[in-house]
């Protein structure tokens, strides 16, 4: 019973947003997991009520209420929707968080969070060893998409089609960039982020060409880190919270306008999390943390909003390619990011843009969700599959490589015809023509 109470003044930390919740139920209607499974405790209203059920020591399951908690996408189709303004993703971060602090953390994130993802120099040379013996467990299996699979039964690979490492990583291949500002007169970081580094260094590419058209001049330190989400959503913020400490060091040392990124999930956590989740750090630290967070754009973002988009483009085509666009939900619903990318994909007169029905449903994906819960997460990625066939598109593009991913894996597995690109990327084969 002590145990219980010392686990319950944890959590009076989310006491005044946990009252908030009118338990409406209007969560349900926009849930991708609870359109799957139909379970109470799937749903915002159930996990928010399994936490008030801690805070009261009405419940003593610390690890029940820990499992239903892992299983959330993070997507923020719930908070966006709340008609109470529900910080819904504060509370779940927190939670999870508090939860893992009172149980630890399992002797494998704890390797994999602290042994590896802390250490970027580490995490690096083994993903570069990764990169080189990959062919020994994976197999191409889909030369439009790029896709693997298993070369044998795996537990953790499954019935998956993904995308493997790049033979270099592009911080291998840039290696770090520090360009005056040209004709726009700005200047901007680039965070490249873990999956665009080591899985999709051509965004990276087009994202430098893009600027560089622009005449933006362009800081990419080296040995950047990754933005710590998958830490921070497995609970373990003394990971997450080096990692802040090491990017900021990183992206200290020259001046700049802005930080872009092409991440949805990168820009959502450095503008959001980061500022959120390290108010214990000196006040000197914390301002320089929110004085990055104001700073943070998306790349459609800067190139939309801050620059403008190139006002020459190529001749139509005869027949464009058809296009179409799935919204990240980090991207639209956590930094209402939706016009822009669609602005972007509409300069290239190679393509044709054209909607898909329920494109801001979630993919599934949910980072670190596809790897603890894959049936679920391969259904829901299933429903966004069918949208994007039944559009007739060719193209499917996109602002976050982990929607790349799962979205490369459905489309793989189910043999489509459609290739899969960043919006970065259809912006920037405009600009070669």
């Amino acid at each position: 019973m002590s145990s219980l109470r010392a686990l319950a003044r944890l959590m009076k930390e989310l006491e005044d947003q946990l009252v908030v919740c009118m338990r409406c139920g209007l969560c349900q209607a926009v849930c991708p997991l609870f359109a799957e499974t139909g379970r109470e405790a799937d749903v915002a209203r159930g996990k928010l009520a399994l936490l008030d059920g801690l805070l009261k020591e009405i419940l003593q399951n610390a690890g029940g209420v820990q499992d239903h908690l892992s299983r959330c996408l993070l997507c923020g189709s719930c908070a966006a929707n709340c008609p109470s303004g529900v910080k819904v993703l504060d509370i779940f971060i927190k939670g999870r968080a508090i939860l893992a602090g009172y149980l630890g953390l399992s002797p494998l994130k704890k390797a994999i969070f602290r042994n590896l993802l802390a250490k970027p120099a580490a995490f690096n040379r083994i993903m570069a060893w990764g990169a080189k013996f990959q062919g020994l467990f994976i197999k191409p299996v889909d030369e439009l998409l790029g896709a693997s699979c298993a070369r044998i039964m795996s537990p953790l690979l499954k019935d998956r089609h993904l995308r493997p490492l790049a033979a270099v990583p592009w911080h291998r291949q840039v290696r770090s960039v520090n360009t005056a500002a040209g004709a726009s007169g700005l200047k901007v970081a680039f965070f490249v982020g873990c999956l665009i580094d080591k899985l999709y260094p051509r965004v990276a590419d087009a994202v430098q060409h893009a600027l560089a058209h622009h005449g933006v001049g362009l800081l990419v330190p080296a040995e950047q880190g990754c933005c710590g989400i998958p830490a921070l959503a497995g609970g373990d913020t003394e990971t997450f919270k080096t990692l802040v400490r090491h990017n900021l060091a990183r992206f200290a040392g020259e001046p700049f306008d802005y930080l872009v990124t092409a991440c949805a999930t990168c820009s959502s956590t450095i503008k959001k999390l980061w500022p959120m989740m390290t108010q214990d750090f000196p006040a000197a630290e914390q301002a320089r943390i929110a004085a990055l967070a104001d700073k943070t754009l998306d790349i459609s973002q800067f190139l939309v909003d801050k620059v403008g988009l190139a006002a020459e483009t190529p001749a139509a085509a005869a027949e464009p390619i058809r296009l179409t666009y799935h919204d990240p939900c980090h991207l639209k619903k956590s930094l209402g990011v939706a016009a822009q990318p669609r602005a972007l994909l509409r300069t290239n007169p190679q393509y044709d843009l054209q909607e898909m029905a329920e494109a801001d449903w979630c993919c599934g994906m949910g980072g670190s969700f596809n790897l603890q819960h894959y049936e679920i997460s391969a259904s829901i990625g299933r429903r966004k599959r069918d949208n994007i066939v039944k559009s007739g598109c060719a193209v499917v593009a996109t602002g976050c490589p982990a929607c790349m991913l799962q979205i490369t894996d459905m489309l793989s597995q189910a043999k489509d015809r459609v290739m899969v690109k960043h919006a970065v990327e259809i912006y920037a084969e405009g600009l070669k023509q």
